[in-house]
């Protein structure tokens, strides 16, 4: 048995993932990390069942990686962070055979995409 994947996404800028991901998202911080006051961050993230960790630490993982994250419903997720509102994003719902899709795009150039199902019956 295994649990969970928890991916590890790149970031450089602090303020930037806390607004990106904490604010718009709706994650959570489980926990922070520096070896020192002004070291790197590390940080780890949680919405209901999604785990993230975020790293400024140059040799934990390269920008531009790609997500999926499970929701159990696209639309009120979709509302929730169109409300919220971010700068530089207007995502839309992706129709696709196997899912619906709400597909972002953080700071640092990791795209996350949210899905639910598309119910085959």
């Amino acid at each position: 048995m295994t649990g969970p994947a928890c991916p590890i996404l790149r970031s450089f800028d602090e303020d930037q993932a806390r607004d990106f991901y904490i604010r718009y998202l709706g994650f959570e911080v489980s926990f922070e990390h520096r070896f020192e006051a002004d070291l790197p961050l590390y940080m780890g993230l949680k919405r209901g069942d999604c785990l993230l960790h975020i790293s400024e630490h140059h040799g934990d993982a390269s920008p531009g990686s790609s997500v999926r994250i499970e929701v159990p419903d696209i639309e009120a997720f979709h509302a929730e962070i169109t409300e919220r509102g971010h700068p530089r994003l207007r995502p839309g719902i992706t129709s696709m055979p196997w899912a619906r899709e709400v597909q972002v795009t953080d700071p640092f150039g990791n795209r996350l995409i949210f899905w639910q199902s598309v119910d085959e019956t």
